[in-house]
């Protein structure tokens, strides 16, 4: 996760204010993702990126986390990530250590019952207080849910999870909240932007579809790439960006 950025500031207020805002930090976008860009943020929907590895998702996330100050949170996806590196878990070490430290007074309080089970029904009324926030450890969707300060959330390959990882991102995306059984629900202090990316190696459901602004990202024409290699690399001779960006459109065009 990204630390925080320095200042908040607000959202741009038309197509061509966003257009800008992207140019003023290197990404140079066209007019049709700008527009679903403005359209989402303005709406407050999430928004899914779809498209190949290495068309500029995920650097989408950083610049809009940048250039407005917001915090960025990132969820890596892959195969097997289960809802404890999701959602939450449970400082273990810190729960037994607590639990250690009241033993001694427990056992003196229990020691005092005249019977067996007194002592049982003493020790239910203990409350040892192991399931408290303190020692709740926020993943990324918690922590996207529960920062006090706006955040840009990114679902980074979203595809490579397991299908049952879009049933816990649906009460995110949905209700803005998460549910932790032992505490109740957590609902956002701040509503965070969510970017859902995709290399589009398996069909997402529909019920997760529906909520998002869906965009396809596609490569750029031959002029637009060589201009995003000469922003990114200015020391670079003109000749040298176009030769490189037409092999690497040759390479693409292979098996």
């Amino acid at each position: 996760m990204a630390g925080m950025t320095s200042k908040i500031k607000p959202t741009p207020e038309s197509i061509d204010a966003t257009l800008k805002l992207l140019a003023g930090a290197n990404y140079l976008a066209d007019r049709s993702l700008s527009t679903v860009l403005f359209l989402a943020l303005k709406m407050g929907r999430p928004i899914f990126l779809e498209g190949e590895a290495g068309v500029g998702k995920t650097e989408i996330a950083k610049v809009l986390s940048e250039t407005l100050g917001r915090r960025l949170i990132r969820l890596q996806c892959y195969e097997g990530l289960d809802e404890s590196r999701a959602l939450y878990e449970w400082d273990y070490a810190r729960q037994l250590l607590h639990v250690q430290m009241l033993r001694d007074r427990i056992g003196s309080e229990l020691a005092e019952a005249p019977t067996l089970a007194e002592a049982s029904a003493a020790l239910a009324r203990a409350d040892v207080g192991v399931y408290t926030e303190s020692f709740l450890v926020a993943r990324p969707l918690l922590a996207a849910i529960t920062t006090s300060t706006p955040a840009v959330l990114l679902v980074d390959e979203i595809d490579r999870a397991d299908e049952a990882m879009e049933a816990v991102m649906l009460e995110v995306l949905a209700e803005r909240q998460v549910t932790v059984p032992e505490l109740g629900t957590f609902t956002a202090r701040s509503a965070p932007w969510v970017i859902l990316t995709s290399n589009d190696t398996r069909e997402l459901s529909p019920a997760l579809k529906r909520r998002c602004l869906h965009f396809q990202v596609d490569y750029p024409d031959p002029q637009t790439e060589r201009d995003i290699v000469a922003v990114r690399a200015p020391d670079v001779e003109e000749t040298i960006i176009g030769e490189v960006v037409d092999l690497a459109r040759r390479l693409r065009d292979l098996p």
